[in-house]
């Protein structure tokens, strides 16, 4: 059955908004106990939270752009799963971040959490791996059809490894049990989506880059 695309940024609006109010009692179990302290400014688990914000802002960019830009009813449906469920955890992460009483953004660079600090240069727009350049965001939206499906699933698919990567420092670094399990579910998820991504790029005589 086709999913209807009608009303999406309402969607995933409400669905950050239902997210921010159901986390915290989850990460106030995780960090309101006597043996359990809440995360520091400088530490994985608010390192994480805002670089990965940042990371899924732009995913969620992205989808809207090729929403716009094919009629495809396969990449619109991805695109749609891919913006609901990243602004969704935006919303958790940075309702963490206020439950914390953490800023959102930080004096150090990015990746600065996981070591790999001075990674990213940051050169148009590219903060983290996987990232976009803004460049590159402006040709997206200057295609269209079969093209910009391709390139698209191209993007995603590196931004999709970025953010694997950076899931799996949390999974090994941060403290909060509530945040590794959702690192941990980002891992899986966007894995089985590069997956399905390299397949459909196969099905149009393309591959990642």
């Amino acid at each position: 059955m086709r999913r209807r695309h009608v009303g999406w940024i309402a969607s995933a609006a409400a669905a950050v908004l239902v997210a921010a109010g159901a986390i915290t009692y989850a990460v106030a179990g995780d960090t309101g106990g006597p043996d359990t302290a809440t995360p520091g400014a400088e530490s994985a688990d608010a390192g994480f939270a805002r670089d990965m914000a940042v990371h899924h802002q732009q995913a969620v960019e992205m989808s809207y752009i090729v929403r716009d830009r094919t009629k495809n009813e396969e990449v619109r449906r991805l695109a749609y799963d891919i913006a609901q469920t990243q602004a969704n955890q935006r919303g958790m992460l940075l309702g963490w971040l206020d439950l914390w009483g953490l800023p959102k953004v930080s004096a150090e660079p990015p990746m600065t959490w996981m070591g790999m600090r001075g990674m990213a240069d940051g050169k148009d727009g590219a903060l983290m791996p996987g990232m976009a350049t803004n460049t590159e965001l402006k040709k997206l939206g200057s295609l269209s059809g079969e093209q910009a499906e391709i390139f698209y699933l191209q993007l995603m698919t590196d931004h999709h490894k970025g953010g694997v990567h950076m899931a799996e420092g949390c999974v090994a670094k941060c403290t909060v049990g509530v945040e590794k399990r959702l690192a941990q579910g980002m891992v899986e998820a966007q894995e089985s989506e590069i997956e399905l991504m390299a397949g459909m790029l196969k099905e149009r005589d393309a591959k990642a880059r």
